[in-house]
């Protein structure tokens, strides 16, 4: 692809790598690394320093770059939460399966049990598994699904030996924590009911009990008017489970501390840990000792938040003496929310740097993401790759790296991306497909890139075609000027849809 390549700084990283590569890739590869996936939520282009952000500080973040590759072209294959932490989890890209639109809290698990994923692949493999976070993806099967019991499907039948969940997000309930299938804290004779529909008895929201909202959250009930947990509108309606929730302003420092704990207890043998942190989704409330850090206001401090909780894994990592053999993975599931432009004008931030709309949309800002990836020995230090790369080949790259042959119907569009770890300007991908939109709404589309080229192709017909190699900003639409090029990507675009697979 022209002009994609990468650079390093410093000479003597430069002569080490090229003159030690081999040997240290060998070294490196002899035994199973640990993996660890942290996906960040809802975080833009431009929120990270090591992407140009200088109102808001990031040094943890920026040091994943510094000691490794970042990529310039990373995309999260889907503009929304669900369908990105599916494509994740799969390998498939989640606009194959039905029902892999944003969830609500009481939805069933979404992946088949019958399913490979990552966390099977690498079990497979001898590896301790694990996800802390943000969940998203439905837990239990059937119906609705029942907090008060164990829930009889979710992470542990996927592969997972351990699980720490936030259900949903944050400003949906249920807000409960579940581990191992089961509610934190849960009280039976104060069981949790659910309704995503209508209001449950008296459950206080703001259009009723507007005293009970935190000031700072008074504007969001409009979005979120549901029951009002911990001072803060929720979407949907929740009675039950109080001695279960959880304070808002610990999630992190919760979230951290599991994380950490599943890393110390499996010191001694191959792990993979996906950390899905709630940062930065709404609801903006982080602990009070990040108040003000930032020049960016709630938001900014929220990142920063966000970036002390990459900071307290990689210095796990270095203290158990494992950073070196540890693949650290970083990205967020989709980009920045347009409820955020307002930044740029009052802070000089771009949530999404130069990038065109904002989460759920089509356009780049929807879906190209901050992406960097650590592995010392492996992977060349401060590296800079413009290669297209995406979190759906989580799963294949893993399955490369702890030496699993996928069978041909696993992880259908996962590519593995160890060649462009070991030379970041090693090509990888050819093309990739993201989804934006949510399917009943007519903007709903699939986009795919190939080389400079990206079409946009709506679900109500329409296509827009951009040259992003020249027009970033997809400023301008070039449909009509290049029938023959729209075509082309349009013919691609089928392609993939009716073989069902885009990994060779």
């Amino acid at each position: 692809m022209a002009g994609f390549g990468y650079l390093t700084t410093g000479l003597a990283a430069m002569l080490v790598w090229l003159g030690g590569g081999e040997s240290a890739v060998g070294a490196a590869e002899k035994a199973k690394p640990n993996i660890v996936i942290i996906l960040g939520d809802d975080f833009g282009y431009g929120d990270f320093g090591c992407y140009g952000a200088t109102k808001i500080k990031t040094p943890h973040v920026d040091q994943i770059a510094s000691q490794g590759v970042r990529f310039t072209s990373g995309y999260a294959t889907g503009a929304t939460c669900t369908p990105t932490r599916y494509a994740l989890v799969t390998g498939q890209y989640a606009w194959r399966r039905a029902g892999t639109h944003i969830l609500p809290g009481d939805a069933p698990l979404c992946i088949s049990t019958n399913m490979p994923t990552i966390a099977s692949v690498l079990k497979q493999a001898g590896y301790q598994t694990a996800v802390v976070g943000k969940w998203h993806l439905g837990l239990g099967s059937g119906g609705p699904t029942d907090y008060n019991h164990e829930i009889d499907a979710g992470p542990r039948t996927l592969g997972f030996d351990y699980s720490f969940l936030v259900p949903a997000t944050g400003d949906r309930v249920p807000c409960v924590y579940v581990e191992n299938h089961r509610v934190v804290n849960l009280d039976t004779n104060d069981p949790i009911h659910l309704s995503f529909k209508a209001n449950l008895g008296d459950s206080p929201t703001a259009k009723t009990h507007l005293e009970l909202v935190r000031p700072t959250h008074r504007g969001e009930d409009e979005i979120r008017a549901g029951t009002i947990i911990n001072g803060i509108c929720r979407i949907g309606f929740m009675t039950g489970g109080r001695a279960a929730l959880w304070q808002d302003d610990s999630l992190a420092d919760t979230l951290t501390s599991k994380a950490l704990a599943f890393i110390r207890t499996n010191r001694s043998k191959p792990f993979f840990l996906y950390f899905a942190t709630h940062d930065v989704h709404a609801p903006l409330a982080p602990n009070p000792r990040f108040n003000g850090t930032s020049q960016c206001g709630k938001r900014g401090d929220t990142v920063q938040q966000f970036d002390w909780c990459v900071g307290q894994v990689l210095d796990t990592l270095q203290e158990l003496g494992l950073a070196d053999d540890t693949l650290v993975i970083l990205a967020s599931d989709n980009g920045a929310g347009g409820e955020y432009a307002w930044q740029e004008k009052e802070f000089g931030h771009r949530v999404n740097g130069p990038l065109r709309g904002f989460k759920v949309t089509p356009y780049e800002g929807g879906t190209r993401v901050p992406f960097m990836a650590r592995w010392p020995g492996v992977i060349p230090p401060a590296a800079v790759s413009d290669q297209v790369v995406a979190l759906v080949d989580c799963l294949a790259t893993a399955a490369a790296i702890a030496g699993v042959s996928l069978p041909t119907n696993a992880a259908p569009d996962s590519v593995n991306l160890l060649p462009v770890f070991r030379d970041p300007r090693q090509p990888v991908r050819d093309h990739v497909i993201t989804q934006s939109g949510v399917p009943s709404h007519p903007a709903c589309a699939k986009q795919i890139r190939v080389g400079q080229w990206k079409l946009i192709a709506r679900t109500d017909g329409r296509h827009e075609l951009y040259d992003l190699e020249n027009d970033l900003a997809e400023s301008k639409d070039l449909a009509e000027a290049q029938p023959e090029i729209v075509k082309r990507l349009a013919a691609r675009l089928e392609e993939a849809i009716q073989s069902g697979h885009t990994r060779n």
